[in-house]
């Protein structure tokens, strides 16, 4: 299978996951994060040994000593991973909120209501930290998600994708939901935003260059 293709299935399994996601209830979608939060803290040594060996790969490549240090995880870090977990849980669901009521001449009443997007693709770099709070917030809002971390926190974005991905599967969601593209090509990138057929949204986080090419 080629890199589009690849990518095609990914992103067509997200919007099939997108639909189960939109009619999820608040305490399906707290318990997921509440799961997330407790997982991060149960393999936590797990977490801390994969991600060692992306700090030694930076290290060996030179990179710089700020990026190296926002790579990091620490016991410390985890556990502001999991205490942001709990922040998101204690905001309100913002689906089905009604924002807006309006009369039209008619005597029609009309009314904006929040609604989920559907999938959400978020591409960022170096720090593995906002795997965590970036699903946790599409998760909340009803919506799947699509990662695309940096080369230099592959394995680390890894184990908390799969440990997102048994947080759900435990409560009976498809754990397609939550993707990450497994490859670091940034060609990969240039393909993603092509599949506007399957994906609502775009968001870069990054440098120039991460965010000429989704622009471009």
């Amino acid at each position: 299978m080629n890199l589009k293709e690849e990518l095609f299935q990914i992103a067509s399994k997200s919007r099939e996951a997108a639909w189960s996601m939109a009619k999820l209830t608040s305490p399906v979608k707290n318990q997921i994060l509440k799961d997330t939060a407790d997982l991060l803290l149960t393999r936590q040594e797990e977490i801390i040994k994969i991600n060692q060996g992306d700090v030694q790969k930076a290290k060996e490549k030179n990179l710089s000593s700020a990026l190296i240090d926002r790579l990091t995880l620490t016991p410390q870090r985890i556990k502001g991973m999991a205490d942001g977990l709990a922040d998101v849980i204690n905001l309100p669901d913002p689906v089905g909120e009604v924002v807006k009521m309006w009369k039209r001449p008619n005597g029609l009443q009309v009314g904006k209501m929040r609604v989920p997007i559907g999938v959400i693709g978020f591409i960022y770099e170096s720090r593995p930290n906002v795997t965590i709070d970036a699903t946790a917030l599409c998760l909340k809002s009803g919506n799947a998600i699509i990662l695309r971390g940096g080369s230099e926190s592959f394995d680390s974005n890894q184990i908390l994708v799969d440990i997102l991905k048994t947080a759900l599967q435990n409560n009976k969601v498809s754990g397609d939901a939550v993707q990450y593209i497994p490859v670091t090509d940034r060609q990969a990138v240039s393909e993603l935003v092509k599949l506007d057929e399957f994906i609502d949204l775009i968001i870069p986080r990054g440098g120039k260059d991460l965010i000429r090419t989704v622009v471009e």
